[in-house]
C-alpha cells in the first residue's frame, strides 16, 4: 500500500543542516527580475538574490508588499521567468540564463499552496486533492491507489471526513487544509507557500501555523513560505530571508535576525524599536536624551535603536550603562505585557514590562536604563539611503 512518507525529527533536520553535507534542496544564484512600468521605466522585483536552502528546512521569505518575495517564489515555481541568474531544485537546473534552461512549472518537481487556495469549485475536496495524481507526467497510478493516497492526504491534514464536500461548503481553514493535502499527495520534496494563511482569521491562523509546522516535521518536505507577518515568520522558520526592494537584506535564523540585525531596515522591520539620532562621542553616541553608551563605532552620525522589552524603568537613576530621563504619558495593558509611553522633549519611547504592571502611572518622572548589548547602532542614512558624510 502506498503511503505518505514520514521524515526525521526537526532536531535531526537541524543536525543535517549544521553538518552542511548535502546538496541544497533549492539553490538560487544571482537571480534578477525587472518589471517594466507603463512609462517605459523598469523597476527591480528581484535584485541579485542568492539563497541556499537545505533539505528539510522551513524557509520564510519575509518583507512588506512590493519587496519581491512573491516574485522570487513564483520564479522558483516556474510561474515567472527571471531576466538572469539560476535556480537549481534537488540538483536539477530548472532555470539558468547562461545555458537557456527553463523547465515548465509541471516539470520542476514542486508543489504549491496558493494564497487563494486555487481549488476547483466544481470538484469535491477529494477530487481536488486527486487532480495532481491524475495529471502527473509518466505512468499513471491505478484508481484504487490514487483513492488511497487521497484518503491518506486528507486524513493527514485533519479533514478525512470532508472528502465529499465542495469548496463552498468548507470554511477558510478547511479549504487551506485541502490545498495542503493536494500539495502533499504526490510526496513532493519541496513545497512552496504563497501567504496561505492570510485569508483566515487570527485564531484559525495561529492554529494552522502549529499544524503546518507539525506536518512539515512529520513529512520532511522542504518549505519555501512567503509572508509579511513577522510573528508567522518567527514561529515557522528555520531561517528567514528578509527582502527589501528585491534585495535579500539578511538570511539567518529567527534569533539572528531579531538579536543581530544586519541593517537598520531589518532591525526596524522585525519587532519593535525605539529610535534616536546620535552623534559620535566619547564612550558611545550623544542623543537628544543623553549619552547612549556602546562600543560600536559606525561613523560620525548614527541611528541608535533599542527594543521596548530591553529597557528598564525606574524612579531613581539606574546603574545601567545608559540612563535617559523622561515622563510617563500613557499606560497600556496589552495582555502579555504593559506598555509605558515615555516622553522626553519631542521624543517618545515605548517601554514594555512583562505582565500587568502598576509600578508607574501617567505623569510619573522616570528613568529608562539601557545595557550596552541591547543597543543597536547603524550609520545614519540620508534621503537616498546612503550613509551621511562626516561633518
Amino acid at each position: 500500500m502506498t503511503q505518505l512518507t514520514s521524515a526525521p525529527s526537526r532536531g535531526a533536520q537541524r543536525n543535517a543542516h549544521d553538518a552542511d553535507a548535502a546538496e541544497p534542496a533549492v539553490q538560487i544564484r544571482q537571480l534578477n527580475k525587472h518589471f517594466r512600468r507603463r512609462d517605459g521605466s523598469t523597476v527591480p522585483a528581484i535584485d541579485g538574490a542568492s539563497l541556499d536552502i537545505q533539505d528539510g528546512e522551513f524557509i520564510v521569505l519575509l518583507g512588506p508588499s512590493g519587496c519581491g518575495k512573491t516574485t522570487l517564489l513564483r520564479s522558483v515555481a516556474g510561474l515567472e521567468t527571471p531576466d538572469s541568474g539560476s535556480i537549481t531544485v534537488r540538483g536539477k537546473a530548472v532555470f539558468d540564463s547562461g545555458t537557456g534552461a527553463n523547465l515548465g512549472a509541471d516539470r520542476r518537481g514542486l508543489s504549491m499552496v496558493f494564497q487563494s487556495y486555487a481549488l476547483w469549485p466544481h470538484m469535491t475536496a477529494a477530487q481536488n486533492v486527486r487532480y495532481p495524481l491524475e495529471n502527473q507526467k509518466g505512468a499513471r497510478q491505478g484508481r484504487a491507489v490514487m483513492n488511497q493516497r487521497v484518503a491518506e492526504a486528507l486524513e493527514a491534514v485533519g479533514i478525512g471526513d470532508l472528502g465529499g464536500q465542495y469548496p463552498n461548503q468548507l470554511s477558510g481553514g478547511q479549504q487551506q487544509r485541502v490545498a495542503l493535502a493536494r500539495a502533499l499527495v504526490n510526496n513532493s520534496k519541496v513545497v512552496l507557500f504563497d501567504e496561505p494563511l492570510s485569508n483566515v482569521d487570527a485564531k484559525v491562523r495561529e492554529s494552522l501555523r502549529i499544524e503546518l509546522l507539525a506536518m512539515q516535521r512529520r513529512f520532511g518536505f522542504t518549505a519555501l513560505f512567503v509572508t509579511h507577518d513577522q510573528a508567522e515568520a518567527m514561529e515557522l522558520a528555520t531561517r528567514i530571508a528578509v527582502l527589501d526592494r528585491g534585495k535579500v537584506q539578511q538570511f539567518g535564523t529567527p534569533d539572528e535576525i531579531y538579536a543581530r540585525p544586519a541593517t537598520e531596515y531589518v532591525a526596524k522591520f522585525i519587532g519593535n524599536t525605539n529610535e534616536l539620532s546620535g552623534r559620535r562621542a566619547d564612550g558611545g553616541y550623544e542623543t537628544p536624551l543623553g549619552l547612549v553608551r556602546t562600543p560600536q563605532d559606525v561613523g560620525e552620525r548614527a541611528t541608535v535603536l533599542f527594543r521596548p522589552e530591553h529597557a528598564q524603568l525606574s524612579r531613581e537613576r539606574p546603574e545601567a550603562a545608559s540612563a535617559l530621563a523622561g515622563q510617563v504619558v500613557a499606560v497600556l495593558f496589552m495582555g502579555t505585557h504593559t506598555e509605558f509611553l515615555v516622553r522626553s522633549g519631542e521624543t517618545r519611547m515605548r517601554i514594555w514590562v512583562s505582565g500587568r504592571s502598576t509600578d508607574f502611572a501617567e505623569g510619573d518622572e522616570v528613568w529608562v536604563g539601557l545595557q550596552e548589548p541591547d543597543v543597536m547602532v547603524f550609520p545614519r542614512q540620508d534621503h537616498d539611503g546612503q550613509p551621511e558624510g562626516d561633518d
